[in-house]
């Protein structure tokens, strides 16, 4: 086993993992829309040659773990040119859902293929049945426009065609081309940064390093690993359903630490519900991002993220299976809310081999909520997206933070003046929603209570988990509260729903309380 110079290491790793940073803050200060610009739900990474990541920035989790899979797709079917950008969403070919646009940009270096950066955004927007783009369809061709990888750029030259065709299939086609022309900027701060750094470096020397600091993460990942006692751990959480009346769908996961190859772990998912009517389908892409999320979670706080620390990995994910769609399955759901469920399965498994660093469950959704018509006052169409905060599970050494993004979203909040400057919805209220941690000798973290009112006739979509099972509590502790959705029209309370869509007229107020946390301890 190699030993290393870890302040060298660092060093490398800070300044590769600085250019997905500063792609990042192009994307959020170029973009147009709030999803993007406030809410930062993007993220950006660099790839070698082979496709390998060597390093992303400090983004959203299912967007970074679907990456690789998607490179290893993409890599052998272009010839790559110097100005190439490949756009595509198509969650079939290691995408994570319609809404997610990932623009991939090689980068050459004296004429050689050096690397690629790439930058996921959501797009509030990509056509479909309602407005927001996940709905609860049947199959994907519902959820809207399914991009095949293709030339968005062809040596620099914009493909002025694909973007018209673009266009004309979305509800807000100019803040569609913003946010795309942000990715396109940020695709070109990324590839401009890694030229100037091998450039002035050398090509072999960073080749050498880049080795290195995968090795490097592989090492610390393999360490980790072994500190999980050998055997079988296996757990089963359920989603509340899938919106279209099935109910109680199990994702079943057994986490397999081999005594004969220590530093190894493999996750089976065999016995996980068969691929569901409704959208909460999984790509094996979300799969695997979620597996490899977890274990990022045991690792040092300061280990470079990379190929490396997926190499003791195996993830079996049966084909056909809610965490391994097949077309035409629907997808929308599968990376927001099963990804989240991934999680919670995955570590109730881990806490039984690792009781004292496991936290209880966390709210296990994003709350999804989306809106669109047709705004009066500006004379044009609106369409808007948004993740709610809830509560984090309570830690053996801390109770869970309250009103936070966990697990698989890394994004933040959008303002309430950033909604109401945009949109035609007032913000009627926006709170902790206190007492809904679980109780336990570490407390759960509270969700948060957000109430919308509609100034015009609205179209409403709600993809919202943990409203029927509550988020558990680990070793004694309790479990979080459970969401609620609430529609009030002229007062009365006309609608609860986890899942749903409905058109709703001038005034009317949503309010939803997401899930707390569970509680860690008696």
């Amino acid at each position: 086993m190699h030993t290393y110079d870890a302040s060298h290491i660092w060093l490398y790793h800070e300044r590769l993992s600085a250019i997905p940073e500063e792609m990042g803050a192009t994307l959020e200060y170029a973009a147009c829309s709030p999803n993007i610009k406030e809410r930062r739900d993007y993220s950006c990474a660099l790839f070698d040659a082979q496709g390998r990541l060597i390093a992303q920035a400090a983004h959203i989790p299912v967007h970074l773990g679907a990456m690789p899979s998607l490179m290893a797709y993409l890599l052998p079917r272009f010839e790559w040119r110097e100005g190439d950008m490949v756009l595509t969403n198509d969650p079939y070919h290691a995408g994570t859902h319609l809404p997610d646009w990932t623009l991939v940009a090689p980068v050459f270096v004296e004429g050689d293929l050096a690397g690629f950066v790439a930058s996921r955004a959501h797009h509030a927007d990509t056509g479909g049945s309602t407005p927001g783009s996940m709905p609860l369809a049947s199959e994907i061709y519902e959820e809207g426009l399914r991009i095949p990888p293709v030339k968005l750029m062809d040596s620099g030259v914009l493909n002025e065609a694909l973007v018209e065709f673009i266009l004309h299939n979305v509800r807000t086609p100019d803040e569609r081309w913003g946010d795309l022309m942000a990715q396109i900027g940020a695709n070109r701060v990324g590839v401009r940064r890694l030229q100037e750094l091998l450039q002035s470096e050398g090509r072999e020397a960073w080749g050498a390093r880049i080795e290195m600091l995968m090795d490097y993460s592989e090492q610390l990942t393999r360490a980790a690993l072994q500190q999980i006692p050998p055997g079988e751990y296996e757990f089963t959480d359920y989603l509340d359903d899938d919106g279209r009346g099935n109910r109680d769908l199990p994702i079943r996961v057994r986490v397999v630490a081999p005594s004969v190859e220590p530093g190894t772990v493999r996750f089976d998912f065999t016995g996980s519900a068969p691929q569901t009517e409704g959208g909460l389908n999984a790509p094996e892409a979300v799969t695997r991002a979620a597996c490899y999320y977890v274990v990022r979670c045991l690792l040092p706080d300061d280990t470079p993220t990379n190929d490396g620390c997926w190499r003791p990995i195996e993830v079996v994910a049966p084909p056909g299976t809610i965490v391994n769609a097949q077309l035409p399955a629907a997808v929308a759901g599968g990376n927001v809310e099963t990804s989240q469920r991934l999680v919670d399965a995955l570590l109730g498994a881990l806490a039984q081999a690792l009781p004292d660093a496991i936290p209880a469950a966390s709210q296990g959704t994003m709350n999804n909520i989306l809106f669109g018509g047709y705004d009066p006052t500006r004379n044009r169409p609106f369409v808007y997206y948004e993740t709610l905060a809830g509560g984090a599970g309570a830690h053996p050494d801390a109770d869970g933070a309250s009103a936070i993004h966990t697990h698989m979203t890394n994004t933040r909040n959008t303002p309430i003046e950033a909604i109401e400057s945009a949109y035609p919805v007032r913000v009627l209220e926006y709170r902790i929603a206190e007492r809904t941690g679980g109780a336990g000798q570490r407390r759960g973290g509270d969700g948060i209570v957000r109430s919308y009112q509609f100034l015009t006739e609205t179209t409403v979509t709600l993809l919202t988990e943990r409203r029927r099972r509550a988020p558990y509590g680990l070793q004694g502790g309790k479990p979080g509260k459970r969401g609620q959705n609430l529609l009030h029209i002229d007062g009365e309370v006309d609608a609860e729903l986890g899942k749903g869509v409905i058109r709703v007229p001038a005034g009317a107020v949503l309010t939803i309380r997401t899930p707390g946390g569970g509680g860690w301890g008696r």
